[in-house]
């Protein structure tokens, strides 16, 4: 999870001064470059080192002397605390660091260099060293869109060359990129001689892809698509999108939905406060004006202490309380159903962990990605030449019922696997994860697996280059303090 983007917007991400000197965490005075130059890998080093002995959650397990001459993403990895799936499940394997800060800005906010398509690389066949790519979604109005690109296209090449195991990086590429095209039939696929060119554009993506109510029966079932909690298009300080999905909660109320169905496949979090909106719009019996916790969010305890002192701090800081939006539907429910994958993660997690104190949430898919814990944006703002911009975990989330235990995911209710190669529309019922959630709705399964596994290895994914997290903002006065 990362914090608010807020802070990132404003680029007021906590802990950015070069020359970090705090109570109790002193480190040597580094140099400031007035000139405008790259700042120098021991600069970097040293800032990082600074904030992160300051912010990261597990701050105790910083080395005591780490090595500040290696290149800044080495050193910034070198100090992580080490997950292990089996001896360290529990350790991070989220944080992250970028060369571009305002790169990471951008993404943050849903703003990417992208030609729209998101898309996961197979094996062509089993024991197969050859690769093709499988079209999972399509940005409306990106140049993938206008180039005729939809969900469950393949490609097999880029630019004349067939993809394969060791150069399927090609699919990322900058520049015009030409997709060699082949279809599935009967099972089999077959290459053309099709081709369809995209160049990437920085675009900015609506978060909310799709809303649908459908009727089954005595069931009314809303249905939202959600792919990043963004509160609005980057730069912005309006929430346009967060007002979006209040309209779109409107509809549902308006027309009596009774089921709602929540499309997280693809989510990997966002922002705390968006999280906590769309929870607010679901959640059920509860009065906002009675300070409800959604989340609570623990911190170091160095940051505990100062914020707990900060006059914009204080206790209610570690929570996000559920408001009472007028058009929350949670009285029409008995239930809702969240859509997940490996991909759902964090600020999603969080509504499936944060509503299951109130009401029953089951899940359908795949297990989630487990990420309870949650990171903000931490950037230089001392003219240092320092362009780098870092992501580390610095709290772990919590539920009403304090549960937060779910560091290997929530597994699904019902299983289903996105059948590659025979993917319907996102919103179609027939597609595989929401036809999965109207069968239990329908009382036609009690749960368990829905279809076959599927046996495809993804071997790449344009998704693992959409950033993830729970974003937050920080007290104003810490952040002002520790830039003077």
């Amino acid at each position: 999870m990362n914090i608010s983007t807020k802070s990132i917007r404003t680029v007021l991400a906590l802990f950015v001064a070069g020359t970090l000197l705090l109570t109790g965490c002193k480190k040597d005075p580094v140099e400031i470059n007035p000139t405008g130059a790259t700042a120098t890998n021991g600069y970097v080093d040293n800032w990082i080192l600074n904030n992160m002995r300051y912010a990261y959650y597990w701050a105790d397990k910083i080395p005591a002397r780490p090595d500040t001459t290696q290149a800044p993403r080495d050193f910034f990895n070198s100090i992580l605390y080490t997950y292990n799936a089996t001896t360290n499940p529990n350790g991070d394997r989220f944080s992250w660091i970028q060369e571009s800060s305002a790169d990471l800005t951008a993404l943050l906010n849903g703003q990417t260099t992208t030609t729209g398509m998101e898309f996961d690389l197979l094996p062509r066949a089993q024991n197969s060293t050859d690769v093709v790519g499988v079209v999972l979604y399509v940005l409306p109005g990106s140049p993938a869109d206008k180039a005729g690109f939809k969900r469950n296209d393949v490609f097999y090449s880029v630019n004349g060359t067939p993809l394969t195991t060791t150069n399927a990086g090609i699919a990322y590429g900058d520049g015009t990129l030409t997709f060699g095209m082949a279809t599935v039939q009967n099972g089999a696929l077959t290459n053309t001689t099709t081709t369809r060119a995209v160049t990437p554009v920085v675009f900015q993506e609506n978060p909310i892809f799709k809303d649908s109510v459908y009727v089954v029966g005595d069931r009314k079932i809303g249905y939202l698509m959600y792919n990043q909690f963004v509160p609005g298009p980057n730069g912005s300080t309006t929430r346009t999108y967060d007002n979006q999905v209040n309209t779109v909660f409107g509809k549902f109320k308006s027309q009596g939905v009774n089921e709602l169905v929540l499309d997280l496949r693809y989510n990997g979090g966002g922002d705390v406060q968006s999280s906590t909106n769309l929870a607010s719009l679901l959640v059920k019996g509860v009065n906002g004006q009675a300070k409800v916790p959604f989340v609570r969010k623990e911190f170091n305890p160095q940051l505990t202490a100062d914020i707990l002192k900060d006059p914009q701090g204080g206790s209610d800081y570690f929570y996000n309380y559920f408001s009472s939006p007028a058009n929350n539907i949670g009285s029409q429910l008995s239930r809702m159903y969240v859509l997940t994958t490996e991909r759902t993660a964090s600020a999603s997690e969080l509504i499936i962990n944060g509503l299951r104190p109130f009401m029953t949430v089951n899940t359908v898919g795949s297990t989630s990605a487990g990420k309870n814990v949650g990171s903000f944006t931490i950037t230089d703002d001392n003219n240092s030449g320092n362009r780098w911009g870092m992501q580390p975990i610095v709290f772990r989330s919590y539920n009403k019922n304090n549960e937060s235990d779910y560091w290997t995911g929530f597994t699904p209710t019902v299983s289903v696997d996105e059948p590659y190669g025979a993917l319907y529309p996102l919103g179609d019922t027939r597609d595989a994860l929401l036809a999965g959630a109207i069968s239990h709705i329908r009382g036609l399964t009690s749960g368990g697996r829905i279809g076959r596994v599927n046996a495809q290895t993804v071997v790449g994914s344009s998704l693992t280059r959409k950033p993830g997290g729970s974003v937050i903002t920080l007290p104003q006065a810490i952040t002002h303090k520790l830039l003077n």
